[in-house]
């Protein structure tokens, strides 16, 4: 980790450029669902292959970025050059033996695995490391280079940029108001609804007030302080996969392609005393924005000064909740 001229780190990450892993230039391929191929032998970058199996399946990356033992930085140490070692592990999780299917045209009860396997990895990691980030790459435009249906899982004993900036916020306006800050705003936007695309019993959609990417949408609970994925209950374990497909089969009817997009879940560190200030939720950022092939490409005067919309969240969110929820594929 090394800091320069900004409040925040950088991973410095060697193994990911290791002799024997493999890195292929690709076009965009939109569509990778087609005939029900099943791959339970998934060949891994390094020429391995998976065992069997029939629902999930959690590896350790065979490249991880944070590994659980490195040496201490021995590196030049000042005001200008600051140096930390940084440990934690990396997993990939395959969502289905499949490799035709995407959470979109996964069932409710298949995406309930995924689910489940999330709490059970973050409790097990989170019982060793401070975070644990749960994220999906899907597409090839997204940097994905393995078209099988998978997420990753990377635990860290540092909390990263962009999780201490939110525990901060969040923080910050519990210590003022004495309420979860996506509590207090899920309510308002319960009671605006211009922006919510879907809900179910326990979850609203939504496309975010501050949303950065053309269609990027929130899923965050309706009512009930739900402080990290470990704490949700059976029910809403199971209605939260049926949020997920309800959104990701929007994204792909917007453009009747294989929607790309990263996706996030966010929750309370592990091993902090107080996390009454944190609220679950997941974010999905999505780079397409006029059709299948033209993408919002975040450069310029994004990269070195502020983000910039090209629509606004309340059109975005039209567009989408007025998508039908059948998949284009079974129309």
């Amino acid at each position: 980790m090394t800091y320069f001229m900004r409040e925040s780190a950088c991973l410095f990450t060697p193994s990911f450029h290791e002799e024997g892993r493999k890195w292929n230039a690709i076009l965009m391929n939109l569509n990778i669902e087609g005939k029900d191929r099943r791959h339970n032998r998934v060949i891994r970058p390094n020429g391995k292959a998976t065992p069997n199996y029939e629902s999930t399946y959690v590896f350790t990356n065979d490249f991880p970025a944070l590994l659980e033992n490195v040496q201490k930085s021995s590196g030049e140490q000042n005001e200008l050059f600051q140096s930390a070692p940084a440990y934690g592990t990396c997993r990939v999780m395959c969502f289905s033996p499949k490799s035709n299917v995407s959470i979109p045209i996964m069932s409710v009860e298949d995406i309930r695995r995924v689910v489940d396997e999330w709490v059970k990895e973050s409790l097990e990691l989170g019982s060793k490391y401070s975070w644990v980030q749960i994220f999906e790459n899907k597409g090839d435009v997204m940097g994905c280079s393995n078209p099988h249906p998978h997420c990753q899982i990377w635990a860290s004993d540092f909390l990263p940029n962009i999780p201490k900036t939110i525990n901060d916020k969040f923080k910050e306006y519990y210590d003022k108001l004495g309420r979860p800050m996506l509590l207090d705003y899920a309510q308002q936007e319960l009671s605006k609804r211009e922006r919510i695309i879907d809900e179910n019993e326990d979850w609203i959609c939504l496309v975010p007030y501050w949303a950065v990417w053309p269609y990027e949408v929130m899923i965050l609970p309706k009512e009930r302080h739900i402080r990290r994925i470990d704490y949700l209950t059976m029910e809403e374990r199971q209605s939260l996969s049926d949020a997920m497909k309800r959104v990701t089969i929007r994204y792909d009817n917007l453009f009747k392609v294989s929607f790309p997009y990263s996706m996030g879940v966010y929750g309370a560190p592990f091993q902090m005393h107080s996390i009454d200030h944190w609220q679950f939720h997941l974010l999905y950022y999505p780079p397409l924005l006029r059709s299948a092939t033209i993408k919002k490409f975040m450069v310029g005067y994004e990269m070195f000064a502020n983000a910039q919309r090209d629509l606004t969240a309340e059109q975005a969110a039209q567009t989408l909740r007025n998508l039908p929820l059948l998949h284009y594929s079974l129309s």
